[in-house]
């Protein structure tokens, strides 16, 4: 259990600064789409939920992706915009799926007429698909130098069976030269 608990901690101290930032563009983000969504659905958008759903996401992903560009992962931009772009237009729809997958799932699986109850359960998918979006972005499009960088260079020992961490006990691994690091 110990051993747990050091691997979860960690973890939060890898993150930390990230899952901040993230969750302030997030917020941020969520508010736009929600809002917008909230307001379709009230309006010229009447009967149409996920669409209404799907216009927020894209207004929200646009301002995600420029937040969390020139912020969150500032030093890790990809040096090909459009191509980090794409990526994160990509993971994009696949969050919007979610989300408007739980607000189809709401309205038409479980045949619920209140839109405030609709709209709730969207926001459950959006809430999973951030989940998702942040190790999306963080890991695979968000991800230059991670290894070059000091602060990150050691990340690798919190998923290996015996990591050095503070009061653990463990001894570190030799580094071995020349050699790539364990996947």
């Amino acid at each position: 259990m110990k051993r747990i608990i050091a691997k979860l901690q960690s973890l939060v101290a890898l993150f930390w600064r990230e899952v901040a930032k993230f969750g302030a563009v997030g917020g941020v983000a969520f508010i736009i789409e929600a809002g917008t969504t909230w307001v379709l659905v009230h309006t010229i958008m009447d009967g149409s939920d996920a669409k209404a759903r799907l216009v927020g996401a894209t207004i929200a992903t646009v301002f995600a992706w420029v937040a969390n560009r020139l912020w969150t992962f500032r030093d890790r931009r990809a040096q090909n915009k459009w191509g980090e772009f794409a990526k994160f237009v990509l993971i994009n729809l696949f969050g919007m799926g979610i989300a408007a997958g739980t607000t189809w799932f709401a309205k038409y699986g479980l045949n619920i007429d209140n839109k405030n109850v609709v709209w709730m359960w969207g926001n459950f998918g959006v809430v999973l698909a951030t989940i998702v979006r942040f190790f999306a972005y963080r890991f695979w499009i968000f991800n230059r130098e991670l290894d070059a960088d000091p602060e990150w260079a050691e990340d690798h020992r919190i998923f290996e069976d015996e990591p050095s961490l503070p009061g653990s006990g463990a001894q570190p691994r030799p580094e071995r030269s020349g050699a790539a690091r364990p996947e």
